[in-house]
């Protein structure tokens, strides 16, 4: 880990952006978001962000090839929190479910059989929409994890 942790965002759909900057902001973290050029971010102090092009995969391969061990990656993306904790960086989803080895195999199986299901006709429920007890769970899950990665500096 080099320095303090980077807090890297899967931005393109992510609907926890602004308490991402607010946590991180707290704590004079550095945050980067990588979104495709369809979405719209607005610089502000303490950000930075990286715009790729829309093919399905940029933002993953741009951030699987950015992060370093003790970052912390923010996505909603099961195949994206798998390379990322190969690489030694922290997985939150944007409800604040830590994603590890213990939770990833089953969420990417899950994902599977969902996604088989669909392709024979099938249907399955989206996510439930975001409440504010998810952003306020989310934001605390961050402060911790961030929190706990600038104790672990000091040492």
């Amino acid at each position: 880990m080099n320095g303090k942790p980077l807090v890297v965002v899967d931005a393109d759909a992510c609907p926890v952006k602004r308490e991402i900057v607010e946590a991180a902001r707290k704590l004079s973290v550095p945050v980067l978001m990588v979104a495709s050029y369809d979405h719209r971010l607005e610089p502000e102090e303490g950000v930075r962000i990286v715009q790729v092009d829309r093919s399905d995969q940029s933002v993953d391969l741009y951030i699987s090839n950015h992060v370093a061990k003790g970052d912390i990656v923010v996505t909603q993306d099961f195949g994206l929190a798998t390379i990322v904790l190969a690489k030694g960086a922290v997985a939150l989803s944007p409800r604040g479910q830590q994603y590890d080895d213990g939770n990833i195999d089953f969420l990417m199986a899950r994902r599977h059989e969902l996604a088989k299901l669909r392709r024979g006709g099938g249907r399955s429920k989206g996510p439930r929409a975001m409440t504010d007890e998810d952003r306020a769970r989310f934001q605390q899950k961050l402060t911790k994890v961030l929190l706990s990665r600038q104790e672990n500096e000091g040492r």
